[in-house]
């Protein structure tokens, strides 16, 4: 029986999108915070999106292939922002208020319609529950989930900046068991990734995946091969909530759900 239902954040929990907008919004930030502890590039805005666009995907040519994560002095040090001449020691002071920024404004993010209602009615049934989330801010998602006013619903908040692991790494997901205490097929995770969100779980044994689609769906998964399914594809996250409910209902009165 599934006693436990650990969520992704971005693109689940919560609706998120970049566009053209966004993008060079987060740029200005960049610049803004950068203006702001004294350091200058001489660099304009569509410039420095470019170097900005060249940075991240130097970082995900190290981090998509060994699923780990590094510290955000490592990732805006190392990686990001290195094109603008800067290092690691000169980022360090203020690399976490960069990357808490370029989460909020690089995404445009908002809650989706009836989470706070699933999350009641998990609680309701006594589920144990948590988020597991790649996040390149150590502190982005907590803030996220208070301003959402949906926090205290979890017992358990595991992040690839803290663990130096992302999914499907099995790591992650075993530090997130372990917080939780709960074994894994007695789990149900939902994600809108198969790469991630699908395979990560099934490969650790959890009992139930569930598949909702966003808008980083089609952007993070290529090449899945047509065996991976979920154990549920749902369109509304309140879903969760009513197959588990009817799942438990039937299980105590001993009727196989249908």
């Amino acid at each position: 029986m599934i006693n436990t239902v650990l969520f992704d954040m971005g693109g689940t929990l919560e609706d998120i999108y970049s566009n053209a907008e966004s993008k060079m919004a987060a740029a200005q930030g960049v610049l803004r915070i950068l203006r702001d502890h004294g350091v200058d590039v001489q660099v304009d805005e569509d410039a420095a999106l470019r170097m900005l666009s060249d940075g991240w995907d130097r970082y995900a040519a190290y981090r998509n292939p060994s699923q780990r994560e590094l510290k955000p002095e490592e990732i805006w040090g190392n990686y990001v922002l290195t094109d603008f001449g800067l290092d690691f020691e000169t980022v360090r002071p203020f690399a976490e208020e960069l990357a808490h920024m370029w989460e909020v404004t690089h995404y445009h993010r908002s809650l989706r319609p009836r989470v706070k209602e699933m999350l009641e009615g998990l609680k309701g049934l006594g589920m144990k529950l948590g988020v597991i989330s790649n996040t390149a801010s150590l502190f982005q998602v907590y803030e996220i989930l208070k301003e959402y006013g949906i926090r205290d619903y979890f017992q358990d908040v595991t992040l690839s900046s803290v663990t130096g692991y992302r999914k499907p790494d099995p790591n992650i997901f075993k530090v997130s068991l372990y917080q939780v205490q709960s074994d894994p097929a007695e789990c149900a995770y939902v994600g809108d990734t198969f790469s991630r969100d699908v395979i990560g779980p099934q490969n650790m044994g959890f009992g139930m995946t569930f598949h909702i689609h966003s808008f980083l769906t089609a952007s993070r998964d290529t090449d899945i091969p047509d065996s991976v399914k979920p154990t549920y594809s749902i369109e509304d996250i309140y879903e969760v909530y009513t197959i588990l409910r009817d799942q438990q209902k039937a299980e105590c009165s001993g009727v196989r759900p249908a």
